[in-house]
């Protein structure tokens, strides 16, 4: 299949490395706003010889055009309202689209109208696209529903994920806070300018799988301040200045707490681990020591959803309507 990359940071550099790993994949071209790549082939950017002729273009419009892609692969924004905005012409031409957009993985909570509107076009036009990746994506939401695939009852399922963010890439360490004042980290939160995105979809997601029609979702979120320096490649970390954060999201229905997803990402967070706990018959504890490591994995599941996506129906969908998660073998073929 002929496929292109739009967004060509550091998740989107990735994602093209892996891509043209895939028998099944050929990439053919980018998209990305910087100036400077514009014009630059693939193989430029990432390294990887044998891609000299996908070139990277300014807009969608054109690169489609230009290359006639059968998928696109999206790492560009957070914002389901501007992801959607940005892949319409993808969508008009009935492509399949995968992408990493974090409100993306329930666009209906905050966008019921416009999420409508594309599972409409993309039914109408024969295109699909869904979200994906680790967080949200998979360890708050697809994995713990997986877990209830053995349940007779469910009453509440509790996600705790503590991540060590000096590991991570650049953007991801300034997103959390990261060598900032904490009165400033908490301003540009109230502001949705900072914290982790896509929070509130993940609580809607398992409450959506579960049945629960949730009354209200409260989310909040605090800085960890650093105790003592301490310095990553990308920052120097001052006592009293923001390590990252702790965020928490709960969904209440009927004056019960259902769910409860609990993000510690901090540079240094000790003991990093992701932890579920879904309280019913059985009660089922699940622990993965040092936890899913973000950015490789979130290449992995935006290349590893992509035949489980051309598998499904047109529309807008969401990734726990597509059949089982799973590794795609490079060798596997159309």
């Amino acid at each position: 299949m002929r496929v292109a990359q739009f967004g060509l940071g550091p998740i989107g550099i990735e994602s093209v490395k892996l891509g043209a790993a895939q028998s099944s994949m050929k990439l053919v071209g980018g998209v990305d706003i910087d100036s400077w790549k514009i014009g630059k082939s693939l193989s430029d950017l990432s390294g990887i010889a044998g891609m000299e002729d996908a070139r990277v273009f300014p807009s969608l419009v054109e690169l489609i055009a230009a290359t006639q892609p059968d998928v696109i692969l999206h790492t560009a924004s957070s914002s389901a309202t501007n992801t959607l905005d940005q892949l319409r012409p993808a969508i008009e031409h009935g492509l399949t689209v995968a992408s990493t957009c974090e409100e993306l993985i329930f666009p209906a909570l905050k966008s019921p109208e416009l999420a409508a509107e594309f599972h409409e076009l993309a039914q109408r036009k024969g295109a699909r696209i869904v979200a994906t990746g680790v967080n949200p994506g998979f360890v708050m939401d697809v994995l713990p529903i997986a877990l209830t695939g053995v349940s007779r009852e469910v009453t509440s399922i509790y996600v705790e994920r503590v991540v060590d963010a000096s590991t991570r890439r650049q953007p991801l360490q300034a997103k959390i806070g990261s060598g900032q004042d904490p009165a400033d980290f908490r301003t540009k939160f109230a502001a949705g300018k900072s914290g982790h995105a896509g929070f509130q979809q993940s609580v809607a997601l398992l409450a959506h799988a579960m049945g629960w029609q949730l009354d209200e979702i409260r989310e909040s979120c605090e800085p960890v301040i650093a105790a003592s320096r301490i310095a990553t490649k990308f920052f120097d970390v001052a006592p009293g200045q923001s390590l990252g954060l702790h965020q928490r999201c709960i969904g209440l229905a009927g004056g019960e707490t259902k769910v409860v997803l609990d993000l510690q990402m901090y540079l240094g967070a000790p003991l990093p681990h992701d932890a579920i706990l879904v309280k019913g018959r059985p009660q089922l504890n699940l622990m993965v020591n040092g936890g899913v490591a973000g950015d490789d994995a979130t290449v992995a599941a935006l290349i590893n959803v992509v035949p489980r996506l051309l598998d499904a129906s047109p529309g807008l969908k969401l990734v726990t309507e597509l059949r089982l998660p799973l590794w795609s073998n490079p060798q596997w073929k159309c």
